[in-house]
């Protein structure tokens, strides 16, 4: 389902603004899920920190 989301995304994205055609990649291909309630902003903040650093 996230490869699906990421893929239209990008897709509309790159025909909204050609300039990221230029882009190799919008998205990495890794995901996050977690259950509902169960997950802190501090978990998400740390995800995000990783993929960054990637």
């Amino acid at each position: 389902m996230a490869r699906l989301i990421k893929g239209r995304s990008s897709h509309a994205l790159r025909e909204e603004y050609p300039h990221l055609m230029r882009m190799p990649s919008l998205w990495t291909r890794s995901t996050f899920s977690s259950t509902m309630g169960h997950v802190s902003a501090e978990t998400i903040r740390a995800y995000i920190e990783r993929q960054s650093t990637s």
